[in-house]
C-alpha cells in the first residue's frame, strides 16, 4: 500500500492515493475527490496540477535539468543530432545506424508539400506575419492528407508523425520566401535535416547554395533545444485538442496557435530587441540600474525562466555556440559584444544571483538566429518548426494511453445566481 494524502472537506475525511513517478514529486490522486465530496481544486494555471502520466521529458527547474527520456539535454546537444532526438522522442530509444538511416531515408522522402499546397500561400497578403501562415497551413494539411488522419490506427498516426516532422521546415521556409518575394525552393534529399532548411530558406534558384557546416550544426542544435520542453502551455493545447479525437495537423496547428503568444514563443525575440535597444556595452550599467529600479517597467529580457531557478541547461550549449557561429561568419557586431558583456556582468552581480536571473536559452538563440539571417519574426517560426516532434510525441502518448479522457477543467464560479428573465419592455 503506497502514501495516502488526506484532504478533510466540510468536516468529512478524504483518502487520496500517493502516486509516484520515476523521478520527481509526488502526484496526489484526487479523480474521485469530486465524485466523494462535490468539491473541486483551484489552481490557475495549473501549475500544481499534473495533467496526464508521460514518459517523454523531465524537467528538474531548481536543479537546472532537463532529459528527454533520461538523456541529458547538453548530452544530446552535443554529442547528438536532431534525426537522432527525433527517434528518441518517438520511439522511446536511441537508434541504430541502421534505423537512424531508415528514419532519415523516410523523413527526406516526406519534406515535399503537395503542389496544390503552394497556390494556398496566395490568400495570405504578402506582409502577414509568418506564424499566421503557419497556422493557417499546418491546419490545411489534413485537407491534402487525409489517408493518415484515422487516429485509432497506430499505423496512420505515425505516417503523421513522419509527415508533420518532415514537412514542417518546407513549410516555414515557404512562410519565409513567401514574405519576401522570392520563388519557393524545393527541398533536396541528399541534404540534412538542418542543412535542407537553411537551402529552402536561403537558396535561390539562380545559383547553387552553400551549407555552411558550423551554421548547419548551430541550426541543429537549436532544433534540439526546443524539441520538447514537458508539459508547456503549447504542448498542453495540442493534447488537449488531441483529446477530442481532433486529427493530428488540427493539433498541432493549435500548438502552433499557442506558441505565437509573446509570453511562451516570443521570448528569444524579446531578448533581441533589449539588446538592440541597450546597443553597446558601454550602456549596460544604465540598464541594469533601470531592471533593479522597481519603479521602473524595464525588464532584462533572456534572463530567467519560469521553470528553472537555475542555470538553464540548453543555456550552456547556446553560449558555446554563438562564438562558434560567429566565428565561422566572421561577424563582428556590437550586438554580440553587448550580449557577452551583459552575460558576464548579470552572472557576478549578486542582485542576478539572489533572484536567480541566469541567462536562458533565448539569450542565446536570438542573437545566433539573427547572425544567420533571419528575421525577428521567423524566430517562432523556427521555434514550432523544433516543436514539432515534441508536440507529435506527446500527442501520440496521449492517443495510446487507455486511461486517457477529453479535457474538461473545471471552474470557481463567481457570476450571477439564477433569475429570471425581465421582457425588453420591463427593462
Amino acid at each position: 500500500m503506497g502514501d495516502i494524502a488526506k484532504i478533510n472537506v466540510g468536516g468529512q475525511d478524504v483518502e487520496s492515493p500517493v502516486l509516484k513517478g520515476t523521478i520527481g514529486p509526488d502526484v496526489i490522486d484526487i479523480r474521485k475527490l469530486y465524485g466523494q465530496t462535490g468539491a473541486f481544486t483551484y489552481d490557475p494555471g495549473f501549475t500544481s496540477t499534473a495533467s496526464c502520466e508521460s514518459a517523454l521529458t523531465y524537467i528538474d527547474g531548481d536543479e537546472g535539468v532537463l532529459l528527454h527520456r533520461g538523456y541529458p539535454i547538453g548530452q544530446l546537444a552535443e554529442s547528438s543530432s536532431f534525426m537522432e532526438v527525433c527517434y528518441l522522442l518517438l520511439n522511446g530509444e536511441l537508434p541504430s545506424k541502421t534505423e537512424l538511416d531508415g528514419f532519415n531515408h523516410t523523413i527526406s522522402r516526406h519534406t515535399m508539400v503537395h503542389e496544390q499546397l503552394s497556390s494556398f500561400f496566395k490568400g495570405f497578403r504578402r506582409d502577414a506575419h509568418p506564424m499566421a501562415v503557419m497556422v493557417g497551413v499546418m491546419g490545411a494539411l489534413s485537407a491534402f492528407y487525409p489517408d493518415s488522419t484515422d487516429i485509432a490506427d497506430p499505423e496512420q498516426r505515425k505516417i503523421s508523425a513522419h509527415r508533420l516532422i518532415a514537412k514542417v521546415p518546407t513549410i516555414a521556409a515557404m512562410a519565409y520566401k513567401y514574405s519576401i518575394g522570392q520563388p519557393f525552393v524545393y527541398p533536396k534529399n541528399n541534404l540534412s535535416y538542418a542543412g535542407n532548411f537553411l537551402r529552402m530558406t536561403f537558396g535561390v534558384p539562380a545559383e547553387e547554395y552553400e551549407v555552411i557546416p558550423a551554421v548547419e550544426k548551430a541550426m541543429d542544435r537549436i532544433f534540439i533545444l526546443h524539441a520538447d520542453h514537458e508539459q508547456n502551455a503549447s504542448t498542453s493545447t495540442v493534447r488537449l485538442a488531441g483529446s477530442s479525437g481532433a486529427n493530428p495537423f488540427a493539433c498541432i496547428a493549435a500548438g502552433i496557435a499557442c506558441l505565437w503568444g509573446p509570453a511562451h514563443g516570443g521570448a528569444n525575440e524579446a531578448a533581441l530587441n533589449m539588446l538592440r535597444e541597450i546597443g553597446t556595452p558601454d550602456k549596460i550599467q544604465h540598464y541594469i540600474d533601470r531592471a533593479k529600479d522597481k519603479n521602473d517597467p524595464f525588464r532584462l529580457m533572456g534572463f530567467g525562466h519560469r521553470v528553472y531557478k537555475n542555470y538553464d541547461p540548453r543555456a550552456t550549449v547556446m553560449q558555446k555556440t554563438v562564438r562558434e557561429v560567429f566565428a565561422a561568419l566572421n561577424v563582428s557586431d556590437p550586438i554580440f559584444e553587448t550580449a557577452m558583456r551583459l552575460e558576464e556582468i548579470a552572472l557576478s552581480d549578486p542582485y542576478f544571483a539572489e533572484k536567480k536571473l541566469f541567462p536562458n536559452v533565448d539569450f542565446y538563440s536570438g542573437i545566433i538566429l539573427s547572425a544567420i539571417g533571419f528575421p525577428t519574426e521567423m524566430f517562432t517560426v523556427l521555434f514550432a518548426l523544433a516543436r514539432t516532434v515534441g508536440w507529435v510525441a506527446q500527442w501520440n502518448e496521449m492517443i495510446s494511453d487507455p486511461g486517457q479522457r477529453i479535457g474538461r477543467p473545471r471552474q470557481l464560479y463567481t457570476g450571477p445566481t439564477q433569475r429570471d428573465y425581465v421582457p425588453l419592455d420591463k427593462r
